[in-house]
């Protein structure tokens, strides 16, 4: 059992009041909250190490540069990479799907294929778009049912030379679904030569992750939303896949040799690590990662599945409203909408006058809310300082719009 207060208590954040009201903060699928000790972490590299890494020779470079290397190694350990080297710090998911649809630009032709699924963020969406505007290949879009799980069964026949790249989220944001990673890797790895790429934005937080079980080629992910600070990220790259990309940015620390004549390029990661990182939030990052795994990954998984479990029952109780996706298998989120009430932000806004913070709207996944024909949802997400208090305050709060609203 964890002990949830203990959790609580390492987040001074939540010992505050929202309009009067003690907050309840359920907007974890946008950005979760930091726990003291990664607070603490960034603040002591800016107070006493601070210092750009892997370029000098003195003390404090020496220092931060160890401390951001032990944090790629954390990373590396916390999803299972090969190598340390696989492990590439950005600034968050976006920026790591936008690296990869550059970067392999120069592999794809006219009508060749990208396949992604109806269930993407936009950030999963408007890169590959990008790229076929810019080399004449083809986007397809896996569909998915009024359940909002995707019917995988068309990559039999999609599957084929052409093929490039499949990329797609192992957890939807907008729905909370969780899509099978395994099966579609497996279809990938039978039926053509593509790449794949797995968005964990919305799964590093709740699930344990293992990239070499999984077999993905690429994997992206952003520390905000794991209790580490904004602005970080990570790219894992297979080493054989990587070194098939060219790199995205030009500059410092990518470089091997710079002349006017030739430039080469430096080997693994910093290849794809032009400029000066963010340091401190990369160690922080590192931070964030002890605190999942001193608390205990399957713990955390095991307490956000039942606060899930809990929520969902006690909103099914409120006449008129409606969970999407409610039969699919999914994580971390729940999404909803009341009959009769047109607009998700009214709902949004009057939970917020009694100090709940959700998130309304299209959740960056306008074409999910095209095919339920929504304008947007309330969307509630959770993360492991929730408590089952909580959802009581939403589930009476969602009454309290649905009276005001109705």
């Amino acid at each position: 059992m964890l002990d949830i207060q203990n959790i609580r208590n390492q987040f001074p954040i939540l010992d505050q009041e929202i309009n009067g009201k003690p907050l309840v903060y359920l907007d974890n699928g946008a950005s979760s909250q930091k726990p003291i000790s990664v607070l603490e972490t960034w603040e002591k590299y800016y107070t006493t190490i601070n210092a750009n890494v892997h370029r000098g020779i003195h003390t404090l470079s020496q220092l931060a540069t160890t401390e951001m290397e032990l944090a790629r190694q954390k990373v590396q350990k916390f999803i299972n990479a090969k190598h340390e080297y696989e492990v590439i710090f950005t600034k968050g998911t976006t920026e790591g799907i936008n690296l990869i649809a550059y970067a392999i630009t120069n592999l794809i032709k006219k009508d060749d294929e990208i396949i992604i699924s109806y269930l993407e963020h936009h950030s999963n969406i408007v890169p590959w778009q990008m790229l076929c505007e810019r080399t004449g290949a083809k986007l397809r879009v896996i569909p998915m049912n009024e359940n909002g799980i995707l019917q995988i069964d068309v990559l039999d026949s999609w599957l084929n030379e052409k093929t490039k790249i499949v990329s797609l989220n192992q957890i939807s944001n907008a729905l909370g679904v969780i899509n099978p990673v395994e099966e579609i890797i497996a279809k990938t790895r039978k039926l053509s030569n593509a790449f794949v790429l797995i968005d964990a934005a919305q799964s590093s937080p709740h699930l344990r992750l293992d990239v070499q079980k999984m077999d993905c080629d690429f994997l992206v992910f952003s520390g905000h939303k794991m209790y580490a600070p904004m602005g970080t990220g990570i790219l894992y790259g297979k080493e054989s896949s990587l070194n098939k990309l060219q790199p995205f940015h030009g500059g410092g620390e990518m470089i091997a040799t710079c002349s006017f004549e030739k430039t080469t390029y430096a080997d693994l990661p910093f290849r794809f690590e032009a400029g000066t990182p963010n340091v401190g939030g990369n160690i922080a990052l590192g931070a964030a990662i002890d605190f999942m795994e001193s608390v205990g990954l399957e713990y955390i998984q095991q307490h956000e599945h039942s606060l899930l479990e809990y929520a969902q029952r006690h909103l099914l109780e409120i006449e008129g409203l409606r969970i999407y996706a409610e039969k699919a298998n999914r994580a971390g989120a729940i999404s909803f909408n009341l009959e009769g009430v047109g607009i998700s932000s009214d709902v949004g806004m009057i939970l917020d006058k009694q100090g709940i913070a959700v998130r309304t709207g299209h959740h960056c996944a306008q074409p999910i809310m095209a095919y339920f024909d929504i304008a947007g949802t309330v969307r509630a997400s959770f993360a492991v300082y929730n408590t089952f208090e909580e959802i009581d305050k939403l589930v009476e709060g969602v009454k309290k719009a649905q009276r005001m609203l109705a």
